[in-house]
């Protein structure tokens, strides 16, 4: 039994308070989870409610405020729980965890302030790690041409034939810029969970991950950015306008995401949260045995030019969700990209394309150049469709082929775990 709530460590300020809904999330043994009915008398009797939705028999959309939630293939329910009930839902046997719901944000986007006051440091840092590699390991320097950005030449998508044709990706974000031209005739489905608000991206933030992941062969300007370019996209709207979003939100689009198929689920957003979230793992854990590996940005919470490391923050730090850092053009770790922590399941999986990276965004702009742990994600997320449409390998076989082919990189496992993702070869 868990309850994981309370204060969450910062990577360089000591304690940072946690943003709480004031909501719980349950989480069903295994028994009651492959029974819907049974699951659903539980949570009614628990939260002492009226009734219970479930999403399996409901129309998608954001999680009810009015009375619980069960999402019905993650088996993990969301209730307003009195002091009372909270006391006997944490001792419940039926239940493997109760924890606070929380409130999640999207990880990058345009360089901090903070960032930028810290550059001149930043490379010099980065400059002492590169000409610390033996002589003949250094990595190449990439850069974007009128053709190609930088990330998907260093990952071997230029020289791929695969295309993501007959996979689907689901981007979990600020939703999609619906009426962008590099989207016209692709197969979409949008769908916001968010309450209030359709899934049409104003933020920026989840048209740029989606253009990483599943974007355009051949945009209408500019070089191409766009991986698994034949992929069916299921667009989640989980964090609103202003980039934020609750677990609630977030588990209604995974739920969402698994039942329509999707073979990756990508999850560019977190919390500065070492502790693991009981429901993310148990969620992560049902995703793998469904045929879902679900992808997320490890966290933006390091200085490393400073001293501080940062760690993996939830929901990557769980065991069954991988955990993506990011390098720079040069293959170095980004500055600000945490490190593997200590705690089981905190570990850096693997790396991917995170500084400088160039993607769609709302127009009028069209395109933007971002960098966070955020834009390695969609990196991974992307090159996981094309190895499943080359093997045809989902879940836990579809993590094993990324980590196995994985450029090995002259930095420690705690850093870019088995190195920078690739794709498939000719």
């Amino acid at each position: 039994m868990a309850d994981n709530g309370g204060a969450a460590r910062n990577g360089s300020a000591g304690r940072a308070t946690v943003s709480l809904t004031g909501r719980h999330l349950l989480v069903l043994g295994e028994d009651l989870a492959g029974d819907d009915d049974a699951a659903c008398a539980a949570v009614q009797e628990l939260a002492e409610a009226e009734e219970v939705t479930n999403t399996r028999d409901a129309e998608r959309g954001a999680a009810s405020r009015a009375h619980p939630t069960y999402f019905a293939e993650l088996g993990v329910a969301v209730a307003d729980l009195s002091a009372q009930q909270l006391e006997a839902a944490r001792v419940d046997p039926r239940l493997l965890g109760v924890e606070p719901e929380r409130v999640q944000r999207a990880i990058g986007g345009p360089l901090s302030e903070e960032y930028l006051h810290g550059f001149h440091d930043a490379a010099q840092f980065l400059h002492s790690r590169i000409a610390g590699v033996a002589a003949g390991a250094v990595p190449t320097r990439f850069g974007d041409t009128d053709k190609l950005t930088w990330g998907l030449q260093a990952t071997g998508v230029a020289d791929t034939p695969e295309t993501g044709a007959g996979t689907t990706i689901a981007v979990l974000d600020t939703g999609l810029d619906l009426g962008h031209p590099d989207f016209a005739g692709r197969d979409i489905e949008a769908r916001s969970f968010v309450d209030g608000q359709t899934a049409q991206d104003v933020h920026g933030h989840g048209t740029h991950v989606t253009g990483t992941a599943c974007g355009a062969l051949a945009p209408g300007t500019g070089r191409r950015y766009g991986i698994a370019h034949e992929a069916r996209i299921l667009v989640g709207k989980v964090l609103g306008d202003d980039g934020s979003g609750t677990d609630a939100d977030i588990l209604a689009g995974m739920s969402w995401a698994i039942s329509s198929g999707a073979q990756v689920i990508s999850m560019s957003l977190g919390s500065d949260i070492e502790q693991v979230s009981t429901a993310f793992e148990i969620v992560g854990r049902r995703a793998l045995a469904a045929g879902t590996l679900v992808v997320a940005a490890a966290g933006n919470n390091a200085r490393r030019s400073a001293g501080n490391t940062g760690f993996v923050g939830m929901p990557a730090n769980s065991p069954s969700i991988m955990a993506v850092a990011a390098v720079d053009s040069a293959l170095a770790i980004a500055d600000f990209s945490a490190a593997s922590s200590t705690i089981q399941g905190g570990q850096v999986d693997i790396a991917g394309p995170g500084v400088d990276v160039y993607s769609s965004w709302p127009v009028p702009q069209g395109t933007n150049t971002i960098s966070g742990t955020s834009m390695a994600t969609p990196h991974v997320a992307g090159i996981a469709a094309l190895w499943s449409a080359r093997t045809g390998a989902t879940g836990q076989q579809l993590w094993a082929q990324l980590v196995q082919v994985a450029q090995r990189l002259p930095l420690s496992s705690s850093d870019v775990g088995s190195g920078l993702v690739r794709a498939p070869g000719v």
